[in-house]
């Protein structure tokens, strides 16, 4: 069966683009901005000591929020396919913005005690079901609006608005760090960011009421009761298995030079706060641009190419990269290094949602790209700055770049293996399906 596009979609749909994109952007603020402020409000929750011990309490709650993710895939990706991806981008964007309120207005250690500390744990929780659901709904929301040949190409846009929105933060920061004093900013200012976001969100909402379904969902007659069913997603294991492996070591990779890229130049190279953040943003503003450019590489040479370019290149290149920033001090070093690791993580980011999209029939696609990419980004993801402080703490923080190295090299045996996606056709019924009884499966892991 190949695949034909509707008159509406003959061209790029820039409105669905930007309404896909400008709610993921928010999302993904707020989920960064509790990064890349941590260093600023880790005292505000817990009794004061050691600098890294108050990190690693913030980034055990960082990493709890990832294990909310399965859940929010599960729940929101079910929703998404059986009540739309519209409707999940919706309400995905309402519990961010209640999340952000919440880190807002939480009260400190010195006022409540620990309870402070629960708040903030709430507050994550609900990012983490938020950012479950809301990978998958704007991976697939952004897959099936693209033309045939073309998404690759729109759907790295996902990963535009991500980085935009720590992009945002991270700019919103170096705005405050010039404009407001070290200890107004330990004190009250790091709550800025988490109420720019609230208001961001509910803007948002009401950008995405005005969406339109995507065709490819709403021609999707057959199959109405499996819609988003576990059972269905069993039909697909070897698929929903393939997410997970060729998630691993891109996961790692993408937190470990995004995320906690701020704290590493700071905390270990010896880089002022203002400074690791700056390089922060200007790299990632760098890696923003080439999103698009590496997309519409893979819809002429396929997404295979880029992903075993990616697993070579941070399997071979993560150990001398991260030894070189840990002796780098200067600005000037720091931002190439950092560059070069993200242009290797541009072969998995740009790529990485529409394959997944891609390897899913419609009744099931949503919750099949969710509850797996949730897992592997609870295990490995969520836990990334976790396991590098605590390779730091335990004074062998070389250790985390073999980490690192190791799950690329996981994640690249599944690449050389996988199957191709680029011309899969996104609308097919039970007869086209590769996993339905009495069909081949043509997925090899």
């Amino acid at each position: 069966m190949t695949d034909s596009a509707p008159p509406s979609q003959a061209r790029t749909p820039w409105r669905a683009v930007f309404g896909g994109s400008i709610g993921n952007l928010v999302e993904w603020y707020d989920w960064f901005v509790y990064a890349s402020f941590a260093t600023y409000f880790a005292g505000a929750f817990f009794p004061k000591g050691n600098d890294t011990a108050q990190l690693l309490n913030t980034a055990g709650i960082f990493a709890v929020g990832f294990f909310m993710r399965p859940v929010g895939g599960w729940l929101l990706g079910r929703f998404a396919d059986r009540r739309g991806r519209k409707s999940a981008l919706t309400l995905t964007v309402t519990l961010m913005s209640a999340s952000a309120l919440l880190i807002a207005i939480a009260p400190t250690y010195d006022q409540v005690g620990y309870f402070g500390a629960a708040v903030l744990l709430v507050a994550r929780l609900l990012q983490g079901l938020s950012v479950g659901g809301e990978y998958a709904a704007s991976a697939t929301y952004l897959t099936e609006a693209s033309r045939p040949g073309g998404r690759g190409f729109v759907s790295s846009f996902q990963y535009v608005s991500m980085t935009m929105g720590q992009l945002i933060g991270l700019g919103l920061q170096i705005v405050l760090q010039h404009t407001m004093s070290d200890d107004a900013l330990h004190s009250y200012g790091w709550r800025i960011p988490f109420i720019v976001g609230a208001v961001g969100a509910a803007v948002v909402f009401w950008l995405r009421r005005n969406l339109l379904e995507t065709e490819v969902y709403t021609e999707e007659d057959a199959h109405q009761d499996e819609r988003g069913t576990i059972a269905e997603l069993l039909r697909h294991r070897k698929e929903a298995a393939l997410v997970i492996a060729l998630t691993m070591g891109g996961t790692v990779a993408y937190y470990t030079y995004t995320t906690y890229l701020t704290k590493y130049l700071s905390n270990t190279a010896g880089l002022s706060k203002s400074d690791a953040s700056l390089v922060s943003f200007c790299a990632l503003f760098l890696f923003m641009l080439l999103q698009p450019l590496a997309g519409s590489l893979s819809d002429r040479i396929g997404r295979r190419p880029l992903l075993i370019t990616f697993g070579f290149g941070s399997m071979l290149g993560t150990v001398p990269i991260m030894t070189a920033l840990s002796h780098t001090d200067t600005f000037t070093g720091a931002l190439l290094l950092s560059l070069a690791a993200l242009v290797i993580v541009t072969g998995y980011t740009s790529i990485n949602a529409v394959v997944k999209a891609e390897l899913f029939p419609t009744h099931v696609r949503a919750l099949g790209v969710a509850l797996p990419y949730a897992l592997a980004n609870a295990l490995f993801g969520g836990t990334a700055e976790y396991v590098a402080l605590w390779f730091k703490k335990g004074g062998a923080e070389s250790g985390y770049y073999w980490y690192v190295s190791a799950c690329a090299a996981v994640s690249l045996i599944v690449y050389l293996t996988m199957r191709e996606t680029r011309d899969a056709a996104l609308s097919r019924d039970r007869a086209d399906d590769p996993a339905a009884p009495g069909k081949q499966r043509t997925t090899a892991v």
